[in-house]
């Protein structure tokens, strides 16, 4: 990557929209086979930790595995390493083109964003610091100041088609079993968009960015505990939604 210069998504590239879908309905799969009104915070990305995980924000254990490598990259970026940013870049640029492709549902505006997304933080590099926050969260926290300054309405809304989050092909000849789970899974990503803003935002984040509650918390503003009530009422309505759903 040139020095100075932040590279541009490419438009061929998979950035594990329908993977991370998948795993996202299956997080959510477990939390609504759970008794209504228990309370689950769990998720997270990865395991690791330390002192600088703690410094950074991360609860024990709860930092990326690659963590120590992100630290240094970081510290690289910030004294003026491009190289070292660019490899930040590919680190993050799938989390935060999955991000803005399910709020604007358009691939050459998420990838216009994602770009001017990392233009930014490189020019904010020096700006960023560890102190109660992880950088995918500062990433994303660029990305969504993008999304309302480009937007008509601050609101969260999933713009994406269920289709596309699915990666739906026409499958002629598909097992039963597997018409069966796409329909499941087409009724629990509607419910998902039937969510509340700041609930379905949350989710989003959450199960389908996989962040961590302090990152979560960091992206939206809020206390922790804040969003440990915005996930457990954002699981209850789904409960309630697909109470009649066999998932």
């Amino acid at each position: 990557m040139p020095a100075g210069h932040a590279p541009g998504p490419a438009s061929s590239r998979d950035h594990g929209l329908p993977g991370a879908t998948t795993q996202m309905l299956g997080s959510l799969r477990v939390l609504l086979s759970l008794a209504e009104g228990a309370e689950v915070t769990g998720g997270g990305v990865g395991a690791g930790g330390g002192d600088g995980a703690s410094r950074a924000g991360f609860a024990p254990g709860a930092a990326p595995q690659d963590f120590e490598r992100v630290s240094a990259l970081v510290e690289l970026a910030q004294k003026g390493d491009a190289e070292a940013f660019g490899l930040l870049y590919e680190r993050y640029v799938d989390v935060v083109y999955r991000y803005v492709y399910v709020r604007v549902g358009s691939t050459q505006v998420a990838e216009d964003l994602t770009s001017e997304t990392f233009l930014r933080a490189l020019r904010r590099m020096d700006s960023f610091s560890w102190q109660g926050r992880d950088i995918a969260a500062w990433f994303i926290t660029i990305a969504r100041n993008l999304i309302t300054d480009n937007a008509k309405s601050a609101r969260f809304r999933l713009e994406v088609t269920t289709a596309d989050m699915l990666d739906a092909d026409e499958h002629v000849d598909a097992p039963e079993a597997e018409v069966l789970q796409r329909l499941r899974d087409t009724r629990l990503l509607e419910a998902v968009k039937n969510l509340k803003p700041e609930q379905a935002e949350c989710v989003v984040l959450r199960f389908l960015q996989g962040l961590t509650l302090a990152q979560t918390a960091a992206v939206l503003g809020k206390s922790e505990g804040a969003v440990k009530q915005l996930q457990l009422r954002a699981v209850r309505a789904l409960h309630r939604e697909l109470a009649d759903v066999d998932l």
